[in-house]
Order: C-alpha cells, then structure tokens, then sequence
C-alpha cells in the first residue's frame, strides 16, 4: 500500500511538472514580419474584386480541354517530384510523432537480476528511465519546430502539385503549338515546291532568269530546314511531357482543342499583394520554416538552465528469485538527476548564436520570397496587359501578308511585277503566320502562369 500511495505521489509530481512546464517557454514572440514589397502591382488598382481567386478555383474548372485534364490527372498520379514531396511530409510527421514522444515519459517493464558475494537480488516491474522535466521549454521549443517543419512540408507539396500543373498544361501547349507550325510548314513547302516547279519550267524556256530559279529553289529548302526544326522540337517537347507524366502517353486520350481554340476560365481577379500572398504555398512554406527556426531559439535558450531528468520504477524485489513475487516483496525506487551547466567552453552560447543567425537566415529566404512571388504576379499581369493587343496586331499582319502575297502572285502572272516581289511576299507571309502561331500559344500560357503564380492548380476535388 506504501509503494502505491508513493508511486501516485511521483505521477501527480509529474502531472504538476507538466502543467508548470507548459507555462515556461523560451521561444521568442513571433510576429509575422512586414511584406517588403508595394501595396498593389504596377499597373494595376488596388482595387478589391469580388470574383473567386485563383487559389479557389480547382484546376478541373479552370481547364476545360479533355485531354488535357487527363494529362493532368495522370501526372498527379505518377509524378515521382509529388510522390517524393508527398514522403517528405510523411517523414515530417514522423520526425513530429518522435518530438511529441519526448514531452511524455517512456514506461516500460524491467527485470534485473545479480549475485555477488555479499549475495544477490532481483527485481522487477515498471520503469521511467532518464524522462526529461521540462521546466524551461526546451523540448517543448523542439517538439514545436517540428510541427513548423511539418506544416512547411505540407506547403512544398501543394507548391510542388502547382508548379506540376503548370508545366504539365505549358508542354501541352507546346505541343500543339508546334502541331499548328508542323501543318503550317507542311503547307508552306507544298506552295513552294509548286512555285519551284512552276519557275524551273519558266527558266528552262527562257521566261525566267537563274536568279528567280535559285530563289525559289532557296525558299524551298528553306521550308524544308524548318520543317525538320520543328519536328524536332516537337520530339522534344513529348519528351518533356512524358517525364511530367511519369508514363508514357495514354492510347486512348480524349480529342483536344486547337491551340487558337483553348478555351480557359475568364479573366482572374488580381486582388490585393498581401492576399495572394497569403494563399501562395511557397509564400507559407517559407513563413513556417522562419517559425521553426524562431522556435529552435527557445531550445537554445532553454540549454542554459538545468536539465532535470528522472529515473524511477516501482515492483518487486527480493534476494531470492523464487520469492520475487510473494507477499510483502514491493518495493520502488526515485533517483531525479539534476545538471546545471557551469563550464562547457561556449557550447550553449554557440548553439544559440547559430540559432539566431538561422533565424536571419530564414527572415531573409521568407521575404525572398514573398519578393518572388510579387514579381512573378507583376509579369503575368503585364502579360495579361499587352499579349491580347500583340495578338490582334499580329492577326491583322498575317491577313495583310496574305492579300499581299495574292496581289503579288497576280501582277507577276499578269507580267506587272517581278518574280523578286512574290518570294519576298512568301517569305513575309510564311513569317506572319509563323508569329501568330506563336502569340496565341503565349496568351494562353501567359493564362496559365497567371494562374499559377495566383496561387491556383493545388486544389483536388
């Protein structure tokens, strides 16, 4: 009964140590440090906008291409980046499971045995060995950089799931990008092997010069060089896509849309720096591995003052092992250890000064960031700006180019103007269509970016 009354004893010492522990804490305060960076983009009011922001809106609604949903949803599901992202979380957690284990003691059944001389002894029961008192924090400090680092493995992830949805959505762009050049080029070349035709036939009667012939021939090889270009780079590019994917393409993809075609969600809301700042995963990353290290301070701090450790067990003991568990044979023991540091020859000063300069450290990566992120929003919205323009004066050239390589196809047939005036016509125009190509596929892509550096694309249903 004594034993009982004594070990009760020792665990209402422990409850009323765990409740004065949570009162100490050598963290400093944490206060989320100001944004370093303008209160509205350049350009752009700061104005507030009642639309959804891209950080709610599912990638799901935001493409509408069939295919390329599925491209997405596959890369979601093979990517070895996410999958490697996704282990690091589970490593977090873990790492946070064991710092959590330390702020509770380790109860476990012992049993000893010795013979000497003078005689011999046993015993056996429950034992708390060296369990931490945390009177200053310093487990506690550990324990709460470890959910710090596990938030911020958290936020990698979804910063990895966006920048995957991006890239997987601008390869597919690309690719039909250069699908739409591939059929450009491909009818660019017929054109041009028909006019070589048509000049070889003339120079050999004598109605055309040599000059006009090896032109002609120039432009068609020409078509040729950049049809093999292309090829290439479209080779390239499925390459890209596949490794985004993890597997090879799927056989069965749904028909997709044309890149003149791509029909994406309207235009998404701006909104004020510091709102999309708050969403970015990247941006929150940064600020729970700053509070990490802002926490291990308070551990650094806490290694100045005694470390106080318990040992402890309550059983039975005998000298006999045939009467370890009879009657009257209970028995305990409380040994607390105390260390106070006196001469450790700057140890502690030094890990605390480390600390600090961590801190700085992760200040200086957080408002990096937050830098980052507020340039990356700033180009896209320029884009967003003078793309649309781009394309409307690039489509009014390519249609200028085409009646002007017509005009000039009619005067040379009807004698009025020299053959020199229908390759220059073929070459502006095959130029024209080849820079229109290009812009749409910017304009979406710039689409795209918008809505990723708005902190889109993580979201799953």
């Amino acid at each position: 009964m004594m034993a009982c009354l004594r070990l009760r004893s020792a665990a209402i010492a422990i409850a009323l140590q765990l409740f004065l522990g949570g009162c100490a804490s050598m963290i400093p305060a944490y206060q989320r440090p100001a944004a370093p960076v303008a209160a509205a983009y350049p350009g752009v009011p700061a104005a507030q906008d009642s639309s959804a922001a891209a950080s709610d809106i599912e990638w799901q609604d935001f493409f509408s291409d069939a295919r390329l949903q599925r491209l997405i949803g596959a890369a979601l599901h093979n990517n070895r980046d996410l999958r490697v992202a996704m282990l690091n979380i589970e490593q977090a957690r873990a790492q946070l499971q064991l710092r959590r284990a330390d702020e509770l003691p380790t109860v476990g059944i012992g049993a000893s045995g010795s013979r000497q001389p003078s005689g011999s002894g046993y015993s056996a029961g429950l034992a708390v060995t060296a369990y931490e008192l945390d009177f200053f924090g310093r487990v506690r400090s550990l324990s709460a950089a470890a959910l710090a680092q596990y938030l911020a493995t958290e936020e990698a992830r979804k910063n990895v799931q966006i920048a995957l949805v991006s890239a997987v959505a601008n390869t597919y762009l690309n690719l039909l990008a250069d699908d739409a050049l591939l059929a450009l080029t491909r009818r660019t070349l017929v054109t041009r092997e028909d006019s070589l035709k048509l000049t070889k036939l003339k120079f050999e009667v004598g109605a055309a010069s040599e000059l006009d012939y090896r032109q002609a021939e120039s432009l068609r090889e020409g078509a040729r060089a950049t049809l093999a270009q292309l090829m290439r780079q479209r080779a390239l590019d499925e390459n890209a896509l596949v490794l985004l994917l993890g597997q090879a393409l799927p056989a069965d993809l749904p028909q997709g849309a044309e890149i003149g075609d791509q029909m994406l969600i309207g235009e998404l809301p701006a909104g004020m720096p510091s709102e999309v700042l708050a969403r970015r995963p990247d941006v929150r990353q940064a600020e729970q591995q700053l509070i990490a290290a802002n926490a291990n301070i308070g551990a650094a701090r806490a290694a100045f003052f005694p470390k106080i450790s318990l040992t402890g067990s309550a059983g039975t003991a005998s000298s006999q092992l045939s009467g370890l568990f009879r009657s009257g044979s209970a028995a305990w023991s409380f040994m607390p250890q105390l260390l106070l540091p006196i001469f450790d020859s700057g140890r502690n000063q030094a890990t605390l000064d480390v600390a600090n300069v961590n801190r700085d450290i992760a200040l200086a990566q957080y408002e990096k960031a937050i830098q980052a992120a507020f340039r990356e929003v700033a180009d896209a919205l320029a884009g967003r700006a003078t793309l649309g323009e781009q394309l409307r004066a690039q489509e009014a050239q390519a249609h200028a180019e085409a009646q002007r390589y017509k005009l000039a196809d009619l005067r040379y047939r009807n004698g009025a103007a020299s053959y020199l005036d229908v390759l220059d016509a073929q070459r502006a125009l095959f130029a024209a269509q080849q820079a229109l190509v290009q812009v749409q596929a910017q304009q979406v892509q710039n689409k795209v970016s918008l809505y990723k550096v708005l902190g889109g694309g993580w979201k799953t249903p």
